[in-house]
């Protein structure tokens, strides 16, 4: 089944449903993707902090071996993580991630946070995580224009055909897009009925942004991290607005919130290692809700992220 298109502002086109590969295991990623383009996953969202990029590159090589797909049928995501934000860090970065998943090019690659921690070389640890000194994050003084425009050379240079960013919020969007040459072609945030975020995305809209969905499932992502603020959550799966629209759509819970955020023109990038549950996430745009129903969604919002630094770093108060 081909999925919808996101036509981006570089001029290329990206599924609007994918694969998102946080938290797959080492030992199965790569059956994992494998798997996935098997059922018919042609986007896999990536990043070297996931620590499973060689994997995932592994099951993409055995996948075009075999003949399921073509390099260019797919789209391959990857992000820049913190500690690499120096100029003089990124390019080098970027040819380790490509080197890892064994290609040549990122189809998208993107920021990961506005914020640029203290380099830490890959061969003294990797994957990178949060630079602790005592118990403190250490920060570089790399600027978000610094990292962007390093981020450009990659485009120049054919390691990324697409850039984008992540976890920005409206003031940082505008300052960037003031000296981008480039401008960014998506931005990932969390996206959920709990943090539905309507201004930021209608800033995106706005500047031809691109908008990806993470945790389109709320707390449930969290809860397998035994967070408290996601415990203490009740499960959208079994929200009565949810689970009536399941059951008038014959749907299940989580087609109905993936929908919920493509029918309103969002890229989501759900994963599950479940082969019912893989074709069921990649058949969430082939029935539409009414605009009523959306909105019902909608109001559910709680303004409650889970990705915070400030909750699990105590600083880094990205979203002050």
């Amino acid at each position: 089944m081909a999925t919808p298109q996101l036509k981006l502002n570089s001029g290329f086109d990206m599924p609007q449903v994918g694969f998102g590969l946080w938290k797959v295991d080492n030992a199965t990623c790569a059956d994992t993707v494998y798997n996935a383009i098997k059922v018919g996953y042609r986007l896999f969202d990536g990043a070297c902090d996931y620590g499973n990029e060689k994997e995932a590159g592994e099951g993409v090589a055995r996948a075009i071996k075999d003949g399921l797909v073509k390099r260019e049928e797919l789209f391959l995501v990857s992000k820049l993580w913190n500690s690499f934000h120096d100029a003089e860090q990124v390019e080098p970065i970027a040819k380790k991630q490509l080197a890892d998943w064994g290609i040549d090019y990122f189809d998208l690659y993107i920021v990961h946070f506005p914020v640029a921690l203290k380099y830490v070389a890959p061969e003294v640890r990797y994957p990178p995580g949060w630079n602790y000194e005592g118990d403190d994050v250490v920060l570089s003084n790399a600027t978000i224009q610094e990292t962007w425009q390093a981020m450009e050379g990659l485009v120049g240079k054919g390691y990324a055909k697409s850039i984008g960013i992540s976890n920005f919020q409206g003031a940082l969007i505008l300052d960037l897009l003031r000296y981008a040459k480039i401008r960014p072609a998506t931005l990932q945030i969390e996206h959920h009925p709990y943090l539905v975020q309507p201004t930021l995305l209608q800033l995106a809209e706005s500047e031809g942004i691109k908008v990806t969905g993470y945790s389109s499932f709320g707390p449930q992502s969290f809860i397998e991290l035994g967070w408290d603020k996601a415990k203490d959550t009740p499960v959208l799966f079994e929200h009565p607005v949810v689970t009536a629209l399941a059951e008038k759509y014959k749907k299940e819970p989580a087609q109905i919130l993936l929908r919920w955020a493509t029918q309103r023109g969002l890229a989501v990038i759900p994963k599950s290692n479940n082969e019912s549950r893989l074709k069921q996430n990649l058949e969430v745009t082939t029935f539409d809700m009414e605009a009523d129903e959306l909105k019902s969604i909608s109001g559910l919002d709680r303004h409650l992220r889970f990705n915070n630094p400030t909750d699990y770093l105590g600083t880094l108060h990205i979203f002050a």
